[in-house]
């Protein structure tokens, strides 16, 4: 990244603000590193260093200078995850009974904000990407009805939140005997 600023003083106070940034100063322009593979400062830290800058009225141009292995920003979502939810359940045989599924989201800056419009179906934040894990039941069995599942995904359309749904795991011609419902181990830990 390059930081052009004008004003020698202004740029001096700049580099001091970049400090944990590890900034190089030369011919107008500050210049750093910013990496998501923990290389140098990441991005969260970067616009946290960059706003301090804003803060103290210091005018200037941030600019891309190059790029190393750049991952695509994922492709919003074509539709909604509440069609997604309806077509997903579609697939699944008439009889079943307990599912798990994911939403993966293409924002981690989504991540509280989802976990709060899908508390009624008790989000799991165990994917290891941006989204979440949750238990779905047919009839009886522990999970969010299908119905609220729907509800909660259509709260996330309506708030902007883009994303995926999918089912990793689902039962059917289930008939439970002296239990709530099925267990499902998945990577050791139920789920």
């Amino acid at each position: 990244m390059s930081l052009a600023i004008r004003d020698d003083e202004a740029r001096s106070r700049a580099a001091a603000l970049l400090g944990p940034a590890g900034p190089g100063v030369a011919s107008g322009e500050i210049r750093f590193t910013v990496s998501t593979r923990g290389t140098s400062i990441g991005p969260e830290a970067a616009r946290r260093l960059l706003r301090r800058i804003d803060d103290e009225g210091i005018v200037g141009r941030v600019e891309l200078v190059a790029t190393q292995g750049a991952r695509p920003r994922p492709e919003p979502s074509a539709r909604s995850l509440a069609a997604e939810w309806a077509a997903a359940l579609e697939m699944l045989p008439s009889d079943w009974s307990d599912l798990v599924a994911e939403i993966d989201l293409d924002s981690s800056a989504d991540v509280d904000r989802g976990a709060v419009l899908c508390a009624p179906i008790n989000p799991i934040q165990s994917t290891g990407r941006p989204g979440f894990r949750f238990r779905c039941a047919s009839h009886r069995g522990y999970g969010a009805s299908s119905g609220m599942v729907g509800r909660c995904l259509a709260r996330l359309d309506e708030a902007g939140i883009t994303g995926h749904v999918r089912i990793t795991h689902a039962l059917s011609d289930v008939h439970p005997v002296g239990t709530q419902g099925a267990t499902f181990a998945v990577g050791r830990r139920p789920a």
